[in-house]
C-alpha cells in the first residue's frame, strides 16, 4: 500500500488558518502513507502535474487530497488518476477548507487537530478502497422540454437547430408564458411580443419540434437514454388543423368568464384563443365552463363553425414517448397577495398586482392601454407602488423575487409617458438594479419625476370621505410616519414555485430547495444540473430571475443536454447498491425505501438498475438480511474511519 497524502494551501483560505507543514509532517506517520506533499494550489496545473509524477512513478498507488469541498474538484482530481493509469475511484477528498479552515478561523491550533482528524480518517477509507469501473449508457437524441414558456421556447429551438429531437410540452392551450402577457421589458423597453413571438412561431414551424399544447406530462420512468414518458393531451375540441381563427363561434357562445391572460381584468368566451398571438392560433373550448358538450345542451358554437372545425366527441389521449434527456422549464407563479390583509387586496378594487397593472398598460389588454381605477374607471393621478409583496418576507418567502424593483420602475415610466402630470410614488426596502443597464434605467426612472420612499408600508386603508387608499409607512431615511393619499395601489408582487412543481418533482425524483424551487446539483458549477443523470432544469423553475438570466440558463441547460446526447452515451458513477444473492430474503423492505425507484424484485431476488440507483445507502442500511452494500461504502471501511475519530 502506497498512499499519497496532497494537502492545498489553498492561497490562504487554508493555509493562513492550518500550519500545513505540521499536517504534512502529521500525515507521513500514518500507516501506509509513503508520501505527504503540500502545493499552494493543488487544484492547478503544476499541482496537479505533482500527483501524476507520483503515480506515473510508482510512488503512490492511493491519494488523499486535503482541499477543499469534493464537490468542487473531486472530478478533477479523479481525472489525474485516470490519465496518470490509476483507477480513479483510488481516492479520498478531505475536506479541511469548507470544514474546518472557514469554520475555525479564529481557533488555529483547533483547526489544526481536526484537519488531522480529516486526513487520517480520510487514509484509513483510502486504504481499503477497490477499483471499481463505471456504467456507461447509450444515450440517443430524443428530448423533452416541459414548459413552453420563453425559457422552454429557448431550449427547444436551440436543440432543434442542432439537430435534435425535441417534444416541447406545455400544459396551457398556448406556449408563451408569463412573458407573452408583458406589455414591455426593462431596461430597453421594447415590445415583449415583438420579441417573443416570432420565437413561438419558429417553435410551431421547425420540423425538428413537436408542439404539445394543452398537454401534461403523467408518468414518467426510466433513466437517462431510455426514459419512459406518459403525456396526457387534453382535448380542444377544435380541430387545429380545421380551425381558421375566425371567431364565429365565440360569437355567439352565451359564455362569459374572467379571462386568465388578462389577470381577471377582462372577459372570455367558454371557447376562445388566449391571445391574439397564441400558438397554435386556434380555438379550445373551455369543458368546464361550456354549458355542455352535447348539441341538446347548447350546441350555438357547431352552428357558427362553417370549417366544421369543432368535435364535441374528442377525448383526452394517452402518448407514450421514448426520451433521452429532459429539460425543465416549468417556470413561476405569481404571488398571491390575499395572504397579506395589510395590503387589502380583494377588498378594495383600486389595489391591484402589478401584472394586473402590466395588462392596463398593455394596448391590446382589457383597457385598450388605458390605466383606470377599477373602482370608477377614472384615469388616476396619483399611484403608489408597494415592494417587496411576498419577498424578502421571514413570515412568507425569506427570498428577493428579483425582478420586481425593476418592472415597478418600467410601469411607472410608461405611466409618466402616458400620464405626464401622474405622480408615483415607489414605496421600497432596497433597491436591487443588479443587471446590465439597470442602474442607469434606474436613474433615468428618478430624472422621469418618479419619487422614491424607503420603508416597509404596513397599511392600506380606504379614506371614507374621499374614496382614497391611505398608505402607512415609516420613511427610514428620516424616521417620519406618513400617511398618504393615492388614487390607486400596486403590489409588487414576487414569484413563487410553480403550480406543478410538487408534481414534478415527484414524476422526476429531483429535490426541491428550502425556497421551494428545483434544487440544481450544485449552485456554481452545474446551475442547470439536477442530481438525476440526463434531467436539466432551467429558467424561474429554478428560482426568480429576469428575462435576460432565464435565456441565458435556458440555452446552458440546452447545451448540457446537447452535449450529452452529442456523446451518444454517459457515464454512471460506480457507487451503486451492490445485492448479495446469496443473502437476500425477497422481502421487499429496499423497494419501500428507495427514493429513486431503483430496485425490484426479479423471482424473489432484489435486482438494483444501476442506472438509476445514487448510491444514497437507504436499502443497504434498512436490509434486514445485510445483503446490500454500496459500492466504496462498505461496512469495512466506514468502520475504519470510525475508528480513527478521536473525542477532543
Amino acid at each position: 500500500m502506497k498512499i499519497g497524502v496532497y494537502i492545498c494551501h489553498c492561497g490562504t483560505n487554508i493555509a493562513g488558518v492550518i500550519d500545513v507543514e505540521e499536517l504534512r509532517k502529521y500525515a507521513e506517520t500514518l500507516p501506509g502513507v509513503s508520501i505527504a506533499k503540500t502545493y499552494t494550489y493543488m487544484c492547478s496545473e503544476p499541482g496537479q502535474r505533482l500527483i501524476k509524477e507520483d503515480i506515473e512513478e510508482k510512488r503512490v498507488n492511493r491519494v488523499v487530497i486535503a482541499a477543499c469541498s469534493p464537490l468542487l474538484h473531486e472530478i478533477t482530481f479523479r481525472r489525474v488518476l485516470k490519465e496518470a493509469g490509476l483507477n480513479p475511484y483510488l481516492l479520498e477528498i478531505a475536506n479541511i477548507r469548507e470544514h474546518n479552515s472557514w469554520v475555525h478561523m479564529e481557533e488555529p491550533e483547533k483547526a489544526l487537530e481536526k484537519a488531522k482528524d480529516a486526513v487520517r480518517i480520510a487514509v484509513a477509507k483510502v486504504s481499503l478502497l477497490k477499483p471499481v469501473e463505471p456504467e456507461i449508457i447509450e444515450v440517443g437524441k430524443n428530448v423533452l422540454v416541459i414548459g413552453g414558456g420563453i425559457a422552454g421556447i429557448t431550449a427547444s429551438l436551440d436543440l432543434a437547430d442542432a439537430g435534435f429531437k425535441v417534444y416541447l410540452v406545455e400544459k396551457t392551450p398556448s406556449i408563451g408564458g408569463h412573458m407573452a402577457m408583458l406589455d414591455k421589458t426593462f431596461p430597453t423597453m421594447d415590445c415583449s411580443q415583438c420579441i417573443l413571438t416570432p420565437k413561438m412561431v419558429a417553435v410551431a414551424r421547425h420540423p425538428n419540434i413537436t408542439l404539445m399544447t394543452y398537454s401534461e406530462v403523467i408518468d414518467i420512468d426510466g433513466f437517462v437514454g431510455n426514459f419512459k414518458v406518459k403525456i396526457l393531451k387534453k382535448p380542444r375540441y377544435v380541430d387545429e388543423n380545421k380551425c381558421t381563427a375566425c371567431g364565429e363561434c365565440a360569437k355567439v357562445c352565451p359564455v362569459q368568464v374572467p379571462d386568465e391572460f388578462n389577470a381577471g381584468l377582462g372577459w372570455r368566451k367558454a371557447i376562445y384563443i388566449p391571445f391574439p398571438q397564441a400558438v397554435p392560433n386556434t380555438y379550445v373550448l373551455d369543458d368546464e365552463n361550456c354549458l355542455g358538450l352535447t348539441p341538446m345542451a347548447c350546441g350555438e358554437c357547431l352552428k357558427a363553425c362553417d370549417a366544421k372545425a369543432i368535435n364535441l366527441d374528442a377525448r383526452p389521449e394517452i402518448i407514450e414517448l421514448d426520451i433521452d434527456t429532459i429539460i425543465v422549464a416549468t417556470g413561476f407563479e405569481p404571488y398571491d397577495p390575499t395572504q397579506d390583509e395589510q395590503y387589502g387586496y380583494g377588498v378594495y378594487q383600486d389595489v391591484i398586482t402589478a401584472l394586473e397593472m402590466e395588462r392596463m398598460l398593455n394596448a391590446a389588454g382589457p383597457t385598450g392601454g388605458k390605466v383606470v381605477r377599477p373602482s370608477n374607471l377614472e384615469i388616476p393621478k396619483k399611484i403608489a407602488y408597494v415592494q417587496c409583496v411576498g419577498s424578502r418576507d421571514m413570515r412568507r418567502n425569506k427570498y428577493c423575487s428579483r425582478i420586481c424593483c425593476m418592472y415597478a420602475m418600467k410601469q411607472a415610466t410608461q405611466l409618466k409617458e402616458k400620464y405626464p402630470d401622474i405622480e408615483v410614488y415607489i414605496f421600497y426596502i432596497d433597491i436591487r438594479a443588479f443587471g446590465k443597464g439597470y442602474e442607469e434605467f434606474y436613474w433615468r426612472a428618478q430624472e422621469k419625476g418618479i419619487f422614491f420612499i424607503r420603508g416597509k408600508v404596513s397599511e392600506i386603508w380606504r379614506d371614507k370621505k374621499e374614496g382614497k387608499l391611505v398608505v402607512r409607512v415609516e420613511d427610514t431615511l428620516t424616521g417620519r410616519v406618513i400617511e398618504e393619499k393615492f388614487d390607486m395601489v400596486v403590489l409588487s408582487i414576487g414569484m413563487t414555485p410553480g403550480a406543478d412543481t410538487e408534481k414534478i418533482r415527484k414524476l422526476l425524483k429531483i429535490p426541491v430547495g428550502p425556497d421551494g424551487f428545483f434544487l440544481e446539483a450544485h449552485p456554481k458549477l452545474r446551475p442547470v444540473d439536477t442530481i438525476v443523470d440526463g434531467i436539466f432544469i432551467c429558467g424561474t423553475a429554478t428560482g426568480p430571475k429576469d428575462i435576460v438570466d432565464t435565456v441565458a440558463q435556458a440555452k446552458a441547460a440546452a447545451s448540457s443536454a446537447a452535449a450529452l446526447m452529442s456523446a451518444g452515451r454517459t457515464i454512471i458513477e460506480p457507487y451503486f447498491a451492490i445485492v448479495d444473492e446469496r443473502l437476500c430474503s425477497g422481502c421487499g423492505t429496499c423497494i419501500s425505501v428507495c427514493p429513486f425507484n431503483a430496485i425490484k424484485l426479479v423471482e424473489w431476488t432484489a435486482k438494483v438498475n444501476k442506472a438509476l440507483c445514487k448510491g444514497c445507502g437507504a436499502c443497504a442500511a434498512s436490509c434486514p438480511s445485510n445483503a446490500i452494500t454500496v459500492e466504496n461504502f462498505s461496512d469495512e471501511q466506514i468502520i475504519a474511519q470510525i475508528r480513527q475519530v478521536r473525542v477532543h
